[in-house]
């Protein structure tokens, strides 16, 4: 039987009924979802093969209204506190401490209400302590995240049990508890020492503190309580060593430094009011005491120090030595007395602490480490008890000026030597401290009896200034340095060490036109007063001529500076002076306001030519080195 192919035309036609059919059912189903409910127009057409709907996209929102989460979708704010609360396990910890305390609070109320003696209460009390430090050091080993709620109401109730057990009921002796505290805090250091944890440490060491100052206060035996301060700087310490715990460290220091200030002041008073010192002030351990926070903060300062190794040293560690330096010597001035001979005593004792801070400097520098770090810390620590010992020491600040200007070329030279930018700007502001003890001599005190007791600090000091300043000047400032990589760049700061040397000139000369105007008579503190005037002009004037000579701004700039101050003091000779001296004051500020104007309206004649900046880059002056 032979197969019948249908022809094309046959084809098209059954496409067409096709169409047709398919068509018609489209259309009874279209009849049916409109006269259907929505809800249940939607399950018939879930429901039957090849009538689903094809999904339509979301309608965007209103401008400034965020669409609602669709249903099931969590927000995502909520989602985020949840997930955080989750992973700290915020309300396992909540729900504990509220345990731990009710706990506490039951043996606080029956110890209240007499159901037990006050003794036995506080065994209960640091039984139940101990035990919760214990179940902490547990749940660390465990790995559990409630290790840290069941540490710290240990040691705070730990800390609170000794304080309110001495205060209130007087049934603690004071050594038990310093010791209790002190036992306290070096568990919690052990726990974070065996977990690297920071959070032992940092509550038993604070507890430690503060729990140690309130005990007696404001009556205290202070012996008894740096004992146990000591002791918290030495946790300090060990707790720089994790991370977050830096804060804890200048807390226990301002603890510290705090309940020192009040010794001295308290010591103070009865010095003032010449009556006898009451027992728990105990006179005699003051200097004692004092001398061991000193050593002990100095120690804690190089060990910092060395710990650091490489890395940048920490800002507490090169703060402390200057705050120990300076506050201990400070604090020891208030009670020392004047008159047997302890005030000389002590600031040879601070000169020879100075010079160990120096030596300490040295024994960092033996490291051969880039930079010497940690040198500026035990520099600027001794350049300052030298700066507060040695005048006192000798009396007066006019001897002492030219020596601790001669220890600022030197602290230069081994900012040189070791490559420590910080040093170089300790030796500037150790000369300017040194011009400003001269000064504030001559300007406080008025001109001493012998020429040479006037002239030869003056000279001295001037030349050492001096001779800084060329230094400086020949050796730029050390590689690598934050300060003058940053904020001077062209050490326009040694300029100070100039007006140093300039100050001490000046005072030189003004001593000598002292000595020979003395013997004119009454007309001489005005001749003087000119003569002072006169000297500053001067020296604006040729340092004008040596500036516009050597092309050097920097002299420029500080004949500028003298000029100005020129102008000061020959506007105050206006007013208090006459007769010739007056008339060579104006005049001789009158040639060097003259030469200064001419000097600067040449300084760019016989410069080289400017380059042509770039487009976009502002013009800049040809920049000249400095000191040439």
């Amino acid at each position: 039987m032979g197969s019948h192919h249908p022809t094309i035309e046959e084809k098209v036609g059954r496409l067409n009924e096709q169409i047709e059919a398919l068509n018609r059912r489209v259309a009874d189903l279209e009849d049916r979802l409109a006269t259907a409910p929505p809800d249940r127009s939607a399950a018939a057409s879930a429901a039957r093969p090849g009538t689903g709907t094809i999904p339509q996209p979301p309608l965007p929102s209103r401008a400034g209204k965020p669409a609602p989460p669709a249903a099931g979708e969590p927000d995502g704010l909520s989602d985020e506190v949840i997930h955080w609360a989750s992973r700290a396990s915020l309300f396992p910890r909540l729900a504990t401490l509220c345990f731990l305390m009710v706990i506490a609070l039951i043996l606080r109320t029956i110890t209240d209400n007499g159901i037990v003696n006050p003794l036995l209460g506080m065994g209960l009390g640091m039984g139940y302590a101990a035990a919760l430090m214990a179940a902490g050091w547990y749940q660390y080993r465990q790995g559990s995240s409630l290790a840290p709620v069941f540490v710290a109401c240990g040691a705070i109730l730990m800390s609170s049990i000794v304080v309110e057990t001495h205060a209130r009921f007087g049934s603690l002796p004071l050594v038990p508890a310093y010791w209790t505290l002190m036992a306290t805090g070096a568990a919690m250091a052990f726990v974070s020492r065996r977990f690297s944890v920071f959070l032992p440490v940092s509550v038993g060491t604070l507890g430690m503190c503060l729990a140690g100052a309130a005990i007696d206060y404001p009556d205290p035996f202070f012996p008894y309580l740096f004992m146990i301060l000591l002791t918290a700087n030495l946790l300090g310490y060990y707790a720089g060593t994790l991370k977050r715990c830096g804060w804890l460290r200048w807390t226990v220091l301002l603890v510290t430094l705090a309940m020192l200030l009040l010794w001295g002041m308290r010591l103070a008073a009865v010095v003032a009011k010449r009556v006898t010192a009451a027992p728990a002030l105990a006179t005699g351990w003051f200097l004692p005491v004092l001398a061991t926070v000193s050593a002990t903060f100095l120690a804690i300062a190089l060990l910092g120090i060395l710990r650091s190794r490489h890395e940048k040293v920490s800002v507490f560690d090169f703060c402390l030595p200057t705050i120990s330096a300076v506050g201990s010597y400070l604090a020891a001035r208030v009670v020392v007395s004047e008159a047997d001979g302890s005030a000389l005593a002590l600031n040879l004792a601070a000169i020879l602490f100075a010079l160990v801070h120096f030596g300490a400097a040295f024994g960092l520098a033996m490291r051969k480490i880039n930079g010497a770090p940690g040198t500026s810390s035990f520099v600027v620590a001794g350049s300052a008890l030298l700066g507060l010992a040695l005048p006192a020491a000798l009396g007066s600040g006019l001897v002492a000026a030219p020596v601790l200007a001669a220890a600022a070329v030197g602290v230069a030279v081994l900012s040189d030597r070791w490559g420590s930018g910080a040093i170089r700007l300790t030796s500037y502001l150790l000369q300017v401290y040194a011009v400003v003890s001269l000064a504030v001599y001559f300007l406080g005190t008025g001109l001493p009896a012998s020429p040479l007791a006037g002239t030869v600090p003056s000279a001295a000091l001037a030349a050492a200034a001096l001779f800084h300043y060329r230094w400086c000047r020949r050796h730029p400032p050390p590689a690598r340095s934050p300060f003058f990589e940053t904020y001077d760049t062209e050490d326009l700061s040694g300029a100070v060490t100039l007006l140093a040397a300039l100050t001490g000139f000046f005072f030189l000369l003004r001593a000598i036109a002292w000595w020979i105007i003395l013997p004119v008579g009454p007309g001489g503190p005005e001749v003087f007063h000119c003569t002072q005037s006169i000297i500053i002009n001067l020296a604006a004037l040729g340092l004008g001529f040596y500036a516009f000579r050597s092309r050097n701004r920097e002299i420029r700039n500080v004949a500028i500076l003298v000029i100005a101050v020129g102008a000061l003091t020959s506007a105050s000779d206006l007013i208090g002076t006459k007769g010739i001296p007056l008339v060579l004051s104006v005049l001789s500020f009158g040639l060097a306001a003259a030469t200064q104007s001419i000097t600067l309206s040449r300084w760019h004649r016989g410069a080289p030519p400017m380059p042509v900046p770039e487009k976009g880059e502002p013009d800049k002056e040809p920049a000249s080195a400095l000191g040439d």
